[in-house]
Parts: C-alpha cells; sequence; structure tokens
C-alpha cells in the first residue's frame, strides 16, 4: 500500500478518470484475442490478418485526427461520452449475432470510434494536472487500465472456444458503465489554466505547421514513437500466431495468462518504477523501455516452445511497456502549447497507426514466405533503429530544453555539470522571463 502514496495529492478528476479506466479495462477481452479469432475462428492466414490490421491502422488515422480537432475545439469530456455510446451500441450488437465478418466489422466500426477518444483522454489528463504531477497522472491512468485488465485476457481465454458473444457483451456493458461515470462525475470546468512553462503557450490561432516549425524536435520524437508502435504492436500480432502454430489450441489460454501476467507485473510494479526513476528525465526512461522490450522478444524468439520463458519474456516485456508510457505522453504534453494538445497527440497517433500498418505488411508476407524467426528479425531490428534515435533525441532534447534535464537547484553543486550546460539553462532561465521559444535541433 506504501506504493500507492506515489499517486496521492493528485485531483479528484485523475481519480474519476482512473476508475472509469479500471471499469472499462475489465470488459477488454476482445482485444487481446482478436488475433486468434481472425486465425482459428474466421480461419485467415497471417499475411490476410497482417492486411486486416492495415486497413484498420490506415482507417483510424482520419479518427485520430478528428479526435484530436474536436479535443482542441469541443468539450473533451462530450467527445468521449459520444464515442463511447457509439462504441457501446456496436459491441452490443456484435454480442447478438453470430460470429462472421459481419460482426467483426462492427466491432471494428466501434473500436475506430473508441479510437477518436484516444487524443482527448490524453489531453484531459494534461488539462486537468499540474505539469509538476503530470507523469504521476499518466501512470495513474496506465495503472487503472491495467487493474482493469488483470482478469479480462484470462476470462477472455477461457471463453474463446464456445462463449465469444459474452466477450462482446461484457465489453459493451463495462464501456456503458465508465461512460456514465464520466458523465456524471467529471466537472469539464475542473481544467486547470496555468502555463508551467514558455513551451506550452502560444497563439491558440497558430497553426500546427508554425507550432512544429518553432519545435522540431517534435518531429524526431513524433518519428521515434512511430517505429516504437510498430514494434510493440509486435505483441499482440506475432507473439499470438507463434503461440498458435506451436501450442494449437491451447495457444490462446496460455496468450490469456501472459495478457493477465502483463497487467498483474504493470500494477505491481508502475508504482515502485515511477517512484525509483522520478529522477530520470522522458527521454531516459523511453530509451530503457525500448531497450528492455526488443530484449525481451529475443528471449521469446530464442526459447519458443518452453512454455517457462515466454512468461520470463512477458516480464521483461513489460516493465519496458511501463517505462514506455510513463514518458512518452508526458514528455509531449511539456513541450508543446495547450491550445494544441489534441491535435499533436493526434498525429503522434496517426504517425503510430501509419508505421504500424506499414510494419505489418512487410512482417505479415515475411511470416507467410520464410516464417517466424525471419519475421521477428526485421521486428527486433526496427527496435534497434528506435533505440539509436533515441539515443540522438537525448542529445537534441538537452540542447532544446534545458532545464528539463538539469534541475536549477542543483547546476552550481554538481561537478559534473559543463559551462555549456550552465549556459544553456541560463539561456532557458531568460527565455522563461522573455518568452523566447526554444531553439530547435
Amino acid at each position: 500500500m506504501k506504493l500507492l502514496n506515489e499517486y496521492r495529492g493528485l485531483r479528484k478528476e485523475n481519480y474519476i478518470l482512473f476508475v472509469g479506466r479500471i471499469v472499462t479495462s475489465f470488459g477488454s477481452m476482445i482485444y487481446p484475442m482478436l488475433t486468434m479469432i481472425l486465425s482459428q475462428k474466421l480461419h485467415m492466414t497471417a499475411g490476410m490478418i497482417a492486411a486486416v490490421m492495415v486497413i484498420y491502422s490506415m482507417t483510424g488515422i482520419p479518427m485520430n485526427l478528428i479526435g484530436g480537432r474536436l479535443a482542441d475545439r469541443c468539450s473533451k469530456k462530450n467527445v468521449i461520452v459520444l464515442c463511447s455510446c457509439v462504441s457501446v451500441i456496436c459491441y452490443l450488437f456484435c454480442a447478438l449475432l453470430p460470429l462472421s465478418f459481419f460482426p467483426m466489422a462492427v466491432f471494428a466500426l466501434g473500436a475506430l470510434i473508441s479510437q477518436m477518444e484516444n487524443p482527448t483522454y490524453s489531453a484531459l489528463i494534461a488539462d486537468v494536472t499540474p505539469a509538476k504531477d503530470r507523469s504521476r497522472a499518466y501512470s495513474l491512468s496506465y495503472l487503472g487500465m491495467n487493474l482493469g485488465m488483470v482478469l479480462a485476457p484470462t476470462i477472455g481465454g477461457l471463453l474463446f472456444q464456445d462463449y465469444l458473444w459474452l466477450m462482446f457483451l461484457i465489453g459493451g456493458l463495462t464501456t456503458a458503465a465508465s461512460t456514465a461515470l464520466i458523465y456524471f462525475s467529471f466537472d469539464p470546468s475542473a481544467a486547470i489554466h496555468e502555463t508551467a512553462s514558455v513551451y506550452e503557450s502560444a497563439d491558440e490561432h497558430a497553426s500546427v505547421h508554425s507550432i512544429l516549425s518553432q519545435h522540431r524536435i517534435i518531429l524526431l520524437f513524433f518519428a521515434i514513437m512511430a517505429l516504437d508502435q510498430a514494434v510493440y504492436n509486435q505483441y499482440g500480432y506475432l507473439m499470438p500466431l507463434d503461440l498458435g502454430a506451436v501450442h494449437g489450441n491451447e495457444g490462446a489460454v496460455i496468450y490469456g495468462t501472459l495478457s493477465s501476467l502483463n497487467c498483474i507485473i504493470v500494477v505491481f510494479f508502475t508504482p515502485l518504477i515511477t517512484h525509483l526513476f522520478a529522477s530520470f528525465n522522458d527521454v531516459q526512461k523511453l530509451l530503457i523501455g525500448d531497450l528492455l522490450m526488443v530484449g525481451s522478444y529475443f528471449l521469446f524468439q530464442l526459447l519458443l516452445g518452453v512454455i517457462p520463458s515466454y512468461y520470463a519474456a512477458m516480464a521483461m516485456f513489460t516493465w519496458g511497456e511501463i517505462f514506455r508510457t510513463i514518458s512518452s505522453d508526458p514528455y509531449l504534453t511539456k513541450r508543446i502549447p495547450q491550445s494544441h494538445r489534441g491535435r499533436l497527440l493526434s498525429i503522434n497517433a496517426v504517425a503510430g497507426a501509419f508505421a504500424y500498418g506499414l510494419a505489418s505488411i512487410a512482417v505479415g508476407q515475411i511470416y507467410d514466405l520464410y516464417g517466424s524467426h525471419s519475421a521477428w528479425m526485421l521486428v527486433m531490428m526496427l527496435g534497434c533503429v528506435t533505440v539509436i534515435l533515441e539515443l540522438w533525441l537525448c542529445r537534441a532534447d538537452r540542447g532544446a530544453y534545458g532545464l528539463f534535464l538539469v534541475p536549477v537547484r542543483r547546476l552550481r553543486a554538481s561537478k559534473d555539470v559543463t559551462l555549456v550546460e550552465y549556459k544553456l539553462s541560463l539561456a532557458y532561465l531568460f527565455s522563461q522571463v522573455h518568452q523566447i521559444p526554444p531553439k530547435s535541433f
């Protein structure tokens, strides 16, 4: 319980969103089983599944962009409630029909509508949270999602063979419950209007292009997160394909328990990692996360067929996922204007969807033609490229954003601080006073 003290002192709205995440995630049984539904129930090949995922990802691009624009122009609460209601209708409709391509298309429609919520949800957390607490707020939201998911994949694995309709029903009812909670309990007027730094202030009427021209380092971050998303999502694509190929029908149960282990580790380790690595900057945490993720894929592929090794690989993967999650959105929201959060967060999501779509085509084709090992090699190579770009980002961010990396109170005391770093920090303080935008990389 002491670890939960990490989340004390946040605002009431953070806890409402936290509970909403728990309830929604408890019903998220379809997503972990999606690849197996397409392969074992609808008898699709790896290439066909990849094509479906690519179409889904590409269709999600305009949905994210629309969601981001709505987040900046409309009430974020109303956007979330409206999208959730449409998703609930789609899920309940799927529960009433026998499994075929048509109800899965309706499910995909509901999932696409819910994608419009993603930039809105992330922007809403930033709106109601002071900059100093933002990492803890995103960590709490992530913890809530995984608290709900602790049992969901295992239950989904047990329902997979004979009670698939029940998974859709539970998903619809839990989404409806979390939507009602946000509608009746969340106060949209609670948004914080402070400006934590010059990086978060800009002309509300400025175009996204002009904002990115002043913060060009964000483009590098978008490229990194796009590759990172392509690598990360193979957990839900290549891994279940391999488990189904090696273990047959038992693969669904194994994958369900792996997904539940993922959530259990998140529940216990997210507060611990958030606390122990509070002194690390966001880029360093992102780098650690991707190193762990690539290492977990290597372990999974190396010992494929040895069931205990799957759980060791999943533990490593989950630690990496925690680092990745508690650093990515805080990094971005502290460096972009408040008035443009929704649109820039949606661009980040779109870049990830686009990269994931291209990677899925390549990985699916390689899997069908050359087998699992070659497909995993491509994924791990992409992971290594991501790590190299993050090393570049560490250097570029240090020059562009000054005191995010070197706290003022430790500048003169630390023997490791160079004269260049000290001058950069003084330049940052000067820009704070005179409202000068940060230099680009």
